[in-house]
């Protein structure tokens, strides 16, 4: 073969000189990202807690995208949309709570050579997180009061706060295709933690008990999956913190692993669970 042809068959080289930056970094803002980490103490360990918390951050927003895409879907009767939305976001949910792994195994005594950096900083402050739960129905007009000084933070919790909670339009969806969901719930302050019913688990028991593909059964399964891995969330979260620092008072003043055991106690969509023991 001739040289001529031998560097007509090689590879095209990728286009390496741009006149600004990269349209890679135009596009995921890699510079800024990866100078977003100023730890505050010594400890060589910091930086994976700072960026694993960092990355948690970022998974919340994907997830809240998700949820809200599916809320948005409901309300407009298209269950396959909500359901792709849910979907992703089970696959992005395993992707935050494996975030947990490099975190999971930090000794005391690792964790307090950098915790006092804390000072009064603590993951329930996260304002994404908020909007996580407030989506799931977990309300609560305090949890606006730490966001106070951060005027766009705070106006997008309180309009989450007084916006239908992804299982509110699941049961509107419910109540719309013919299921027994009492004016109650459907008219209830969305602004309140949402209470379970009675009357919510006999409709999700008549779901269960029909067309395992009817397509309300296909969206309560992904909502049960979503519910799933946020209990293990939860649960993941309360045994890394348990590891790392016993039943100490939490960072910012919680009550540490207290609170998180409440929190893992509860059930998310509560009658999509209890529903399963009538059918």
């Amino acid at each position: 073969m001739s040289q001529e042809a031998h560097e007509t068959n090689e590879p095209e080289t990728p286009h390496l000189d741009f006149a600004g930056t990269t349209p890679y970094e135009d596009y995921v803002k890699a510079d800024v990202l990866t100078h977003l980490q100023h730890t505050l103490s010594d400890d060589p360990g910091e930086m994976v807690f700072l960026v694993t918390t960092q990355v948690m951050e970022l998974w919340f927003t994907v997830v809240v995208h998700e949820w809200e895409t599916a809320a948005h879907a409901l309300r407009e009767d298209r269950v396959p949309v909500a359901i792709d939305a849910l979907k992703r976001s089970v696959r992005e949910l395993e992707a935050l709570n494996a975030s947990w792994k490099p975190l999971g195994q930090l000794t005391p005594a690792q964790f307090n050579s950098y915790r006092s950096a804390l000072g009064e900083g603590s993951g329930f402050q996260s304002a994404m997180y908020r909007r996580m739960e407030f989506l799931l129905g977990d309300k609560s007009a305090s949890m606006l009061v730490p966001h106070r000084g951060a005027p766009r933070v705070h106006a997008e919790l309180e309009k989450a706060l007084h916006e239908p909670s992804l299982y509110d339009e699941v049961l509107r969806l419910l109540a719309r295709r013919g299921y027994a969901i009492p004016e109650e719930v459907l008219k209830r302050d969305v602004s309140q933690r949402y209470e379970p019913s009675d009357a919510v688990e006999a409709a999700w028991t008549a779901v269960y008990s029909g067309d395992a593909g009817d397509e309300v059964a296909r969206l309560g399964e992904a909502m049960t999956d979503v519910a799933e891995l946020v209990w293990r969330w939860r649960n993941d979260h309360l045994v890394a913190t348990r590891r790392a620092m016993g039943s100490k008072t939490g960072t910012g003043g919680s009550a540490g692993v207290a609170w998180l055991e409440k929190r893992a106690r509860k059930n998310v969509f509560p009658e999509l669970w209890t529903a399963r023991s009538y059918v």
